[in-house]
Formats: C-alpha cells, sequence, structure tokens
C-alpha cells in the first residue's frame, strides 16, 4: 500500500498531500501546462465510452509538440517527473494514456494526473527507485494490462511469437547514468532482466501488416519491436486512421509530435531495424 506523504514538490515551490512514493518533479510552467492541457481537452466532443477515440483525441492535442529526449534523467534519484513542455515517445505515449483515463472519468484533478502517471510509469503502480521504473516496453504493456488500464491485442489480431532475450540495458551500463555508478541499480536491472526473459510474447511482423492492420484501432498504443540486440521496442506512438489505413502519431526524432505521412506499414519498411509492432488497446 502507497503510503501517503507530505511532500515538497517544484511545483508552484509548495507542499501538498498526495499519494506517492517520492519526491514530485515538476517545475511550476508544467504544472500551468496541465491547466491548459485540461482546458483543451474539456472541449473535445468524444464518447467516454470509446477509449480508443478518446485517446486519438488526446494524442492529438500534442501534435507540434518538442520532442526532448531524456526527460526522465534529472537529479540524483529517480522522482515522479512531470514535464508537458517536452517529450520522447514513451513519455508521449504516458500522458496520451493518462489523459485519457482522466477524460472517461471526468476528472480534472491534477493530483489525480500525477497519481495516474506513477500508476502508468512504475512497475505495480509504486515509485520504488529507479529499476520500479518499465524501462522494457514489453514490461510496459504487460504492468498496464495488468493494472486493467490496457489489453495486449497482439496475439488475437493475428501477432506471432517473439523471441528475444532481453539484456540492452545491463549490456550498456555506461549510457545510463543512473546505471554507471550505481551497483544495486545495475543488479537490480540484471535481475529484472533475468524474469523478462522467461515470457512468451508476440509481434505483428512488418511484412504482414498491410494484411492484419484492419485488427488494429483507432487510438491503440503501437510499440515498435526492433532487431537491436538486447532490447524489444525501440519505438512507440499512438494509431490513428486515415481511411483505411492506420497512421503513427508519435513524438517522432525528427523534432515534434507528429503524424506519419505514410501508413504504418510503409513506415516500418523504411527502418531496416523495424521488425513489427505490438498493440495495446486502452480499457
Amino acid at each position: 500500500m502507497i503510503k501517503k506523504l507530505i511532500l515538497v514538490a517544484a511545483c508552484m515551490g509548495a507542499a501538498f498531500q498526495y499519494t506517492i512514493a517520492q519526491q514530485l518533479v515538476c517545475p511550476a510552467e508544467d504544472k500551468a501546462a496541465f491547466t491548459e492541457k485540461m482546458e483543451v481537452l474539456a472541449r473535445l466532443e468524444v464518447n467516454r465510452d470509446d477509449a480508443g477515440e478518446i485517446s486519438a483525441q488526446v494524442g492529438k492535442t500534442f501534435l507540434g509538440m518538442p520532442y526532448v529526449a531524456k526527460t526522465l534523467e534529472v537529479g540524483e534519484e529517480e522522482s515522479l517527473v512531470v514535464n508537458l513542455h517536452g517529450l520522447d515517445c514513451t513519455t508521449y505515449l504516458e500522458n496520451v494514456l493518462a489523459f485519457t483515463l482522466m477524460v472517461k472519468e471526468g476528472t480534472d484533478n491534477f493530483d489525480r494526473y500525477a497519481h495516474y502517471l506513477e500508476e502508468i510509469r512504475y512497475r505495480d503502480g509504486k515509485l520504488d527507485g529507479y529499476p520500479s521504473r518499465l524501462h522494457y516496453f514489453s514490461e510496459w504493456l504487460a504492468d498496464n494490462e495488468e493494472k486493467g488500464f490496457i489489453k495486449n491485442v497482439t496475439k488475437e489480431i493475428g501477432g506471432e511469437p517473439f523471441e528475444k532475450k532481453i539484456d540492452f540495458m545491463s549490456t550498456h551500463r555506461s549510457s545510463y547514468p543512473f546505471l554507471a555508478t550505481n551497483d544495486d541499480n545495475f543488479k537490480a536491472i540484471q535481475d529484472i532482466e533475468e524474469s523478462l526473459n522467461g515470457r512468451t510474447l508476440y509481434f505483428i511482423p512488418k511484412e504482414k501488416l498491410s494484411e492484419l492492420e484492419s485488427g488494429i484501432e483507432n487510438g491503440d498504443l503501437i510499440a515498435i519491436t526492433t532487431s537491436i540486440k538486447g532490447l524489444d521496442i525501440t519505438h512507440v506512438g499512438i494509431a490513428v486512421k486515415r481511411g483505411d489505413r492506420i497512421h503513427l502519431m508519435h513524438a517522432s526524432t525528427v523534432g515534434q509530435v507528429v503524424v506519419s505521412d505514410m501508413p504504418l506499414a510503409d513506415y516500418l519498411q523504411k527502418y531496416k531495424r523495424h521488425t513489427g509492432v505490438m498493440v495495446g488497446r486502452i480499457q
């Protein structure tokens, strides 16, 4: 059970009560951006029972937002970071999911938003140091399915077994500041990787995506698998339907949140290391 604490947060420079495990990092401008975002979302005309449509519409409110890498790597200890001015692909997806859940339940409270971010971002919904973050996205999908937020529909829409040894973080230790000099974190990540390698996963190979994309719905979460050794997923985004084709809405390294000009199946063919997709559906 998460203990209720009084936190001295960066938001507005004030102390407030909230049920999260450690310090919340949220500059005043991001608290203001949250308020602005909720005002925009309040004007959306969506069916609250249609999570996919909500997800697609929420995702579009971020179009044009700058891509910023490693927004969560701040300070010397893992904290719940709120950044609504720059997103990487994963934090974009996390924010879309958090705001979708809020729109579905009709809430606009910042504490509720922070609660959802922690629930979504960390194993079992609890921030407990750097290793508790869901670093590997296949585990992110599984953990958020267990929480009831999403359903991994990859297998049911035609997915095939995905076999891959996961050890990228431990074999690239120097690339991760919280691993490079912290032996406890490093050992914990090794243990997590070992546990992940015993799972059965599924993916849709990119060569079969065109024939199977009809099973992907507007607003689904798209996770792109990779041939990079030791890594499961290298990029994520939101499915957007244009006619009968699926396009990818994502925080792109080209510099901002965009919708791909070409269908997802064609987009994947552009990149040799993209091997296919896993698909999550918001519940």
